[in-house]
């Protein structure tokens, strides 16, 4: 049986794990990390990892970027793995994640999405035929909750696409002005926020006469706990180091 720490358990994607892994006959939640305790759950629930005494083979967390140095520091100091699914994360936040996957496994991403993953990879060719004629632009969507934007996704596509470039693009974020002229290095990147849309990802290829576009779109967060569970179960057979969705997959 492998003991989950969730961190995040009281908002929307805590709920749904929760649920989840009640279905999993090998996986069982121990604890739960979240500063609001609005949920009542089988397992108790502690505001901090400080607080927490209660040890677990692997921390899944979806909550908070302002959570994630301190669950860096625990998994540390405990030697327990972590698949960190929160996006927004600054410069030395992922500074901080690379220096801990040294001595502990961490598993990140900012889509635990088999699907969006496999957009990843359609888009790294789509780039490599297309991009001497075809402008490219990515909308991503999602609810009115949304904290960050653009999307953790949108990023990791965005990314994807200039590493196959030799990182030549720079990113622009929305567009205002009179003076806003497409640039040829530009890859646009905009966010729209709105109702109760879990997440739907656009990558489009502009060319002369044509439009190429590559699409995913969720329907339900079961998809990202999904993915965060086969994460887990991926993760605990591994040595300290780095790890992301290319490897799972």
């Amino acid at each position: 049986m492998i003991k989950v720490l969730l961190c995040g358990c009281s908002g929307s994607m805590g709920r749904v794990l929760t649920e989840i892994i009640d279905e999993e006959s090998n996986l069982s939640i121990v604890a739960g990390i979240d500063k609001n305790k609005t949920q009542q759950y089988s397992y108790p629930v502690f505001s901090s990892f400080s607080a927490c005494n209660i040890k677990a083979d692997v921390v899944i967390d979806f909550s908070h970027h302002s959570m994630t140095s301190n669950l860096v520091d625990y998994c540390i100091k405990t030697k327990t793995p972590a698949i960190i699914c929160t996006t927004g994360l600054d410069d030395a936040t992922i500074e901080k994640i690379k220096d801990a996957s040294k001595e502990v496994p961490i598993f990140r991403s900012g889509n635990m999405s088999l699907g969006i993953n496999l957009i990843i990879d359609l888009a790294k060719k789509a780039t490599r035929l297309l991009n001497d004629s075809f402008d490219i632009e990515i909308i991503e969507k999602h609810h009115n909750k949304k904290v960050d934007s653009p999307s953790g996704t949108a990023y990791m596509i965005a990314q994807s696409i200039n590493e196959e470039l030799e990182n030549r693009k720079t990113f622009t974020y929305g567009r205002y002005g009179r003076s806003t002229k497409r640039q040829e290095q530009e890859i646009g990147i905009h966010a729209i926020r709105g109702g109760t849309i879990v997440g739907e990802h656009t990558v489009i290829y502009a060319g002369t006469d044509e439009i190429i576009e590559i699409k995913h779109t969720a329907m339900s967060k079961k998809i990202f706990a999904s993915g965060a569970i086969k994460a887990a179960k991926f993760l605990i057979t591994k040595k300290s180091g780095l790890y992301n969705m290319d490897d799972l997959l």
